[in-house]
């Protein structure tokens, strides 16, 4: 037999002799990946079922299918309108020939915008004296921030509405001295400010952790090169902690869009934000499909915050190369 030939069968023994112990492998790693995914399927199950369907069938709801499902809720609310064709408008042209819904729309943006800003402006500002300086002003403060987390949103909005009303804390002491101190509850500066009470703790935190993992040679580098603090700030501080910065405007913005205990307690009868609307129309006036467009409109709006989020998040991926 040729040495060729005497090679090649060695060869397709040493594959044969090989082959088993790469399968047990494979086999061990498929195993591994079917136990993976059962452990993970009923939570996406349970999301889909008591989420997801609910979520899709409301949006078709608004969108004039009121069938199925949605068949008990167009029976029994008023204003309902049933697509002739595929879908219909009609539920959301109600809302928007309303100069209410417009006025709740404009409300509800504008408590989001001032919000988001004045709790990032916030959280940023004890975070950069927590990086920068420490000692026990950042401690204090960072303590008073993350003190919201600690108590419930319905007491917190109760008890901020009790201390600006026109018979609350603020103005009986302003009264002691002669003084007329203005009135926050129900009104609209009161719901940014219950706002900014619930969100602060997250941003906060997220702030921090974005700007103490910024290295500290970066910082003596920039004073070595003769920036102030203010550069510092706006050159190393801000723009190596933009990821989560990005994430804690995103979340704050989201949830100020559709909280509704808030402006609930806080708030105004009119404007009031759209979380307060949804309720209003599903429970007073009894028009489902008009508090289902509503909750189209804010989820809309919060997919536009949270595009932002996810271009932020590519981009930053690119400038590192991993994509």
């Amino acid at each position: 037999m040729s040495a060729e030939t005497l090679t090649a069968t060695g060869g397709v023994r040493t594959a044969l002799r090989e082959r088993p112990a790469r399968s047990a492998s494979e086999r061990a790693a498929a195993r591994h990946r079917v136990v993976g995914f059962s452990m993970a399927l009923p939570p996406v199950v349970l999301i889909a079922l008591f989420v997801g369907l609910p979520v899709l069938l409301s949006i078709g709801f608004s969108f004039g299918m009121t069938g199925g499902l949605n068949s008990t809720a167009a029976a029994i609310g008023q204003n309902v309108y049933e697509a002739d064709g595929l879908v219909t408008l009609d539920a959301y042209a109600q809302l928007f020939a309303d100069v209410r819904f417009g006025r709740d729309l404009g409300a509800t943006v504008f408590v989001t915008l001032v919000t988001t800003v004045v709790t990032l402006a916030l959280a940023i500002g004890i975070a950069v004296i927590l990086r920068l300086r420490g000692g026990w002003t950042g401690a204090v403060l960072s303590g008073i921030g993350i003190v919201p987390l600690f108590i419930p949103v319905v007491i917190a909005s109760w008890a901020i509405l009790t201390f600006y009303s026109g018979d609350g804390f603020v103005r009986s002491v302003f009264a002691q001295f002669g003084l007329d101190a203005p009135v926050f509850g129900f009104t609209i500066t009161g719901v940014v400010i219950a706002s900014v009470w619930v969100n602060l703790p997250f941003a906060l935190l997220m702030s921090t952790s974005g700007m103490q993992a910024v290295p500290d040679a970066l910082i003596d580098a920039a004073r070595d090169a003769g920036a102030s603090t203010l550069a510092i700030i706006r050159s190393v501080l801000v723009p190596m902690a933009g990821i989560p910065l990005v994430i804690a405007a995103t979340f704050t913005a989201i949830g100020v869009l559709g909280q509704f205990t808030v402006p609930y307690f806080t708030g105004p009868n009119a404007p009031q934000q759209l979380g307060v609307d949804i309720s209003k129309y599903f429970q007073s006036f009894n028009q489902p499909q008009q508090a289902a467009a509503i909750a189209v409109v804010v989820f809309v709006i919060a997919s536009g915050v949270a595009a932002l989020y996810v271009w932020a998040n590519f981009r930053s991926a690119k400038q590192e190369g991993r994509v």
